[in-house]
C-alpha cells in the first residue's frame, strides 16, 4: 500500500498537478481593472498564497498575501472549495506588466506561475463581454469575445479542457463557437449545471481573457391550489413573481375615497342646516312684556292708620342673547313690593264753643 502511494505521488509530481495553472498573456486597458485566477493543487489548501511583481522570479517583490490585509490597488481572495485564488489589480498602469501567482512552501521552494499583462492606451486586443456571469441551473449563456489579433480561436476552462471546434463540450456542458460580426466570435454554453461554475477564458492566438461563470440552483416556487377542499403543492420552474395588476387595486380605492368624501359633504351640509335653524330661532322677536301695577288700599277709619301695599309686576321674556345660553326659554318674573304706611290726619275734637 505504501509503495503504491509513493508511486502515485511521484506520478502526480511529473504530471504537474502540484503546479499552479493560470492564464499567460492578457491584454488590458490602462486605468481599468483585471482579475486573474490561479488554480492550485489540493495539497496547498492551507498554504499562504500571494502575488509577486517582477520579471524574474528571484527578484520579484511581494505585493499582497492571503494572510495579510488587502491594499487599495491590489487584492487577493482564496476559494478553498474550488482551489482557486484570485488576484485583482486596479487602476492599471504601464508598469503593471510582469507578475507571478505563488504559494508559500514552508521549508521548501515556493510554487509559482508567471503571467504577463499587456497594457495599452487603446482598446485591448482581446476582451470579453460580459466578464462576470450569473445564471440558474439549466440556463444558457453567450459570451462575446472581441479581438484584433490573429490566431486560433478557443474557449477553455481553467484546469480543464478547451474547445476549438464547434460543437464541443467541457465537463458535460455543451459549447458552441460561432463567428459573429467582424472581429468577434460568440461562445454559447447550454444546459448549465452547478458544476459548471468556475473560471473560463476566451483565447485568440497567444492572448487569453478570463471570464467567471456562477451557476446556482433555480429557486422553487410553491403554488397553493385548492380543489375540492384539497391543497396541492406544485413546484413551478419559473422564479417567484410578486407583480400584480395595479388597476385592480387603484379603482376600488378611488371609489372608497369618493364615497367617504360624499358622506362627509352630506354630514357637513346637515350640520350647517341645523346650525342655521338654531340661529334663526334665536333671533326671533322678544316676547311681550307685561307691566302690572297693583295697589291695595284699605278704607280709612277714624280710629287707626291703615297700611297701603303697592305691587309692581313686570312679566318679561329672555332676550335673544340670554336664550342662546339657556337650554330652554324660561319666563322670568320680577316683582317689587313696597309697603307704605299712610298717615291719617289727626282728628281734632270740636269744642263746644266752636260748634254752631
Amino acid at each position: 500500500m505504501a509503495v503504491h502511494l509513493r508511486v502515485l505521488l511521484i506520478l502526480t509530481g511529473f504530471t504537474g498537478i502540484h503546479s499552479i495553472t493560470t492564464v499567460s498573456e492578457v491584454s488590458v486597458k490602462a486605468g481599468s481593472s483585471i482579475s486573474i485566477p490561479c488554480l492550485y493543487g489540493l495539497q496547498y489548501i492551507n498554504h499562504v498564497k500571494y502575488l509577486c511583481k517582477g520579471y524574474y522570479w528571484h527578484s520579484c517583490s511581494y505585493i499582497v498575501k492571503t494572510n495579510q490585509q488587502n491594499s487599495g490597488k491590489f487584492s487577493i481572495s482564496d476559494d478553498n472549495t474550488r482551489r482557486i485564488f484570485t488576484v485583482t489589480i486596479n487602476d492599471l498602469a504601464d508598469e503593471d506588466t510582469h507578475y507571478w501567482c505563488a504559494v508559500e512552501i514552508n521549508g521548501g521552494a515556493d510554487v509559482k506561475e508567471y503571467f504577463h499583462l499587456s497594457v495599452t492606451r487603446d482598446t485591448p486586443h482581446l476582451y470579453a463581454d460580459p466578464q462576470e456571469i450569473t445564471r440558474f441551473n439549466g440556463d444558457n449563456i453567450t459570451v462575446n469575445c472581441y479581438y484584433t489579433n490573429t490566431g486560433e480561436t478557443k474557449w477553455c476552462r481553467l484546469g480543464s479542457s478547451c474547445v476549438t471546434r464547434s460543437p464541443g463540450s467541457i465537463d458535460g456542458t455543451n459549447v458552441t463557437i460561432s463567428e459573429g460580426a467582424h472581429g468577434v466570435f460568440n461562445v454559447t454554453m447550454s444546459g448549465l449545471r452547478t458544476e459548471s461554475s468556475g473560471w473560463y477564458w476566451c483565447a485568440k492566438g497567444d492572448l487569453q481573457m478570463p471570464v467567471h461563470v456562477t451557476v446556482t440552483e433555480r429557486p422553487t416556487t410553491i403554488t397553493l391550489a385548492t380543489t375540492s377542499h384539497l391543497t396541492t403543492l406544485s413546484p413551478t420552474p419559473e422564479p417567484v413573481s410578486a407583480s400584480f395588476d395595479v388597476e385592480h387595486f387603484i379603482i376600488p380605492l378611488s371609489l372608497l375615497i369618493f364615497i367617504v368624501m360624499v358622506t362627509l359633504l352630506i354630514w357637513f351640509m346637515l350640520k350647517r342646516h341645523q346650525q342655521t335653524r338654531a340661529d334663526s330661532s334665536a333671533t326671533t322677536a322678544e316676547e311681550e312684556v307685561t307691566y302690572s301695577t297693583v295697589k291695595k288700599k284699605k278704607k280709612t277709619s277714624g280710629k287707626a292708620e291703615e297700611e297701603v301695599t303697592y305691587s309692581n309686576v313686570r312679566h318679561m321674556g329672555k332676550t335673544s342673547d340670554e336664550r342662546s345660553d339657556a337650554k330652554s326659554d324660561v319666563d322670568v318674573t320680577y316683582s317689587s313690593v313696597v309697603i307704605v304706611r299712610q298717615q291719617t290726619p289727626k282728628r281734632v275734637e270740636a269744642k263746644n264753643e266752636d260748634v254752631t
